[in-house]
């Protein structure tokens, strides 16, 4: 078991203390087509309650996200992209109590979403879609999550994966890293998150759970969203099927488990009261 470095990020609303305990972020996917949910929380009301439920059932971060990710998946317009988000986020403004993360690779959306009340910026793309979205990030002083990703959505599980995926995810992280610090994004305000499931074979996502001390070693605060992935529903397939996104519960709780022992800090997932137990009990292991 590894013990976790105190990190301290500077918020607009004050500060969020990371590595006492985990820190749980829930997903809120604003989309007609998630993996997840298919389009469960795409109504502002659906949404508005969805986020609500989180926070209530412990969440310590609402992470938002208006385009789809899933494999496959192809870029929507920035216009779209906000059509969707700004109602939501107007909606949670006067009602929410914990800090929003907005999921979005597009400076001018991360801008208009800051502006919002938005308070930390979650880029997918590590900064190679659209390198401005640090200089959003350092203009405003809000932290920046930095994950790595071997292509695009719509390519990254038909492209060749990395032959030593640790070693891929290292220097690609540190590329991201050195985009950001260029654009005058504060050490201390950077989270790193090795991308699980995105451009990775589903062996190479468990060697990546197995070896996050490794990444640890980087300096920075680690995320790992684990949740309901398709590797999951591989492992646990039944008569060659593979389980479907909303029975992979039990899974993403090892691999959450897995995850805090192994130095993350913060974890992102869809079942937020099911997930605080774990991270609870998890936490207790690691600090006894």
């Amino acid at each position: 078991m590894n013990r976790r470095k105190i990190f301290r990020l500077k918020l607009p609303s004050g500060t969020l203390l990371l590595g006492e305990r985990t820190l749980v972020m829930g997903v809120l996917n604003v989309t007609p087509d998630s993996f997840s949910d298919g389009g469960k929380f795409f109504s502002v009301r659906d949404a508005v309650e969805g986020a609500l439920a989180m926070q209530a059932a412990g969440a310590d971060i609402l992470d938002i996200g208006a385009e789809s990710t899933r494999p496959g998946s192809r870029e929507i317009p920035a216009a779209e992209e906000l059509a969707r988000l700004l109602p939501v986020l107007e909606a949670l403004r006067s009602r929410l109590k914990i800090p929003i993360s907005v999921d979005t690779q597009k400076a001018p959306v991360a801008e208009i979403a800051l502006g919002a009340g938005a308070e930390m910026l979650n880029d997918i793309s590590g900064l190679s879609h659209d390198p401005r979205l640090a200089e959003v990030a350092a203009r405003r002083r809000v932290p920046l999550i930095l994950m790595h990703m071997r292509g695009n959505p719509r390519t990254m599980q038909k492209l060749p994966f990395a032959k030593d995926v640790l070693r891929d995810v290292l220097q690609g992280l540190r590329r991201s890293v050195a985009k950001a610090r260029r654009a005058g994004v504060a050490k201390s305000q950077i989270i790193l998150d090795p991308g699980v499931g995105f451009g990775k074979s589903f062996a190479q996502n468990y060697e990546l759970l197995a070896k996050l001390p490794a990444l640890a070693k980087l300096g920075y605060p680690l995320l790992v969203g684990t949740s309901r992935k398709g590797f999951l529903g591989a492992t646990l397939a039944k008569n060659g099927k593979p389980l479907r996104p909303g029975e992979r519960i039990w899974g993403t709780a090892a691999t959450v488990a897995t995850s805090i022992l192994n130095g993350a800090h913060i974890v992102r997932v869809h079942d937020v009261a099911e997930i605080v137990q774990v991270a609870r009990v998890t936490d207790a292991v690691l600090n006894a």
